[in-house]
């Protein structure tokens, strides 16, 4: 095991050292390509000053995390299937970029062929961990280590774990700093559960994916001069759930990812609330926004959102103490 920890801070090392050499590459080469951000108009006004900001950043995560994933546990077979999930869903969320952003369609993907193609690659990550990685089809509880076997039911349990983690770190993803800051402390957990359950191999890819949010916050962090757009959040949100599904820790997921979950869950409520009532709970969805909106700098809204995911790191960790 202390060879697999050494592997995993030095994943972390080169995870680092690999965003901060990309960055100032990246950036300018984004910038002659003029993929800028663009704003919502109903956005919080500050945001404007964004505008033009280089997007599609999270090519840098995943060159970071695969470089020092291939280097410290290249012969992993279950590293390599968190890579191949990270890989898909990123090249779902570059796909989308590169229609808004270079093609100038600002929609982007339409909604059913963003879904479409997340349900495909999400199906098919399904059955490769039945099939191939032999993962079984039970799932941990957390707090009890209760054991619950869902049979053939695992594979559309485990196609909505994948589809809506990737969208819920996509809805995160809207302020400096804010999805590569949660992401890291959610890596870090994950981590932690790796080694406790033995996926030591695992564990290096999840260091790697640590370091590399680390490292693109050196960019990413107020005033960002990159964005990850849609490649990066897409991508984090398929590395997470890789990781989970293959340690069987999908529900404390709920909980290591709580951060995640209450961005989702205020957009959702938004929107039955406005659709059934014409009235909104929140002043505007995700709810990093609505504090925005209630007079919050943008910097004092991200360091709420760390220090609560810090906390669920330290809850998700808890709740699977001695559990797996």
């Amino acid at each position: 095991m202390q060879n697999y920890l050494s592997n995993a801070f030095l994943a972390v090392a080169i995870a680092i050292v690999v965003s901060i050499i990309m960055g100032p590459i990246m950036i300018p080469f984004l910038k002659r390509l003029k993929v800028g951000q663009s704003v919502r108009e109903e956005g919080p006004k500050a945001h404007y000053a964004k505008a033009g900001t280089p997007t599609m950043g999270g090519i840098i995560i995943i060159t970071a995390v695969m470089l020092a994933s291939f280097i410290m546990a290249g012969s992993s077979t279950e590293a390599l299937g968190a890579v191949l999930l990270m890989l898909a869903f990123g090249s779902v969320g570059f796909w989308d970029d590169y229609i808004k952003v270079v093609l100038k369609r600002s929609l982007g993907l339409r909604a059913r062929e963003k879904l479409g193609l997340q349900l495909l690659i999400a199906f098919l990550f399904g059955l490769l961990l039945i099939l191939y990685f032999k993962r079984g089809t039970a799932i941990l509880m957390p707090f009890t280590g209760h054991v619950v076997e869902l049979g053939w039911w695992y594979l559309p349990f485990i196609v909505f774990v994948v589809v809506s983690t990737a969208n819920a770190v996509n809805l995160t993803d809207g302020l400096d700093g804010l999805a590569s800051g949660v992401s890291f402390f959610v890596s870090l957990a994950l981590g932690v559960i790796c080694v406790m359950t033995g996926h030591y191999s695992l564990g290096v890819f999840c260091g790697a994916l640590a370091g590399a949010c680390l490292g693109f916050l050196i960019f990413n962090r107020h005033p960002a001069r990159v964005f990850m757009g849609d490649t990066g959040s897409m991508a984090l949100g398929g590395a997470v759930a890789a990781v989970a599904a293959l340690t069987r820790s999908e529900i404390a997921l709920i909980i290591i990812g709580g951060v995640y979950v209450i961005e989702t869950l205020s957009v959702i409520l938004q929107v039955i609330s406005y659709q059934t009532t014409r009235k909104r709970i929140f002043r505007m969805a995700p709810l990093h926004h609505h504090y925005e909106l209630k007079g919050w700098p943008e910097t004092r809204v991200v360091r709420y959102f760390w220090g609560l995911s810090f906390v669920f790191m330290l809850l998700g960790i808890w709740s699977f103490w001695g559990v797996g």
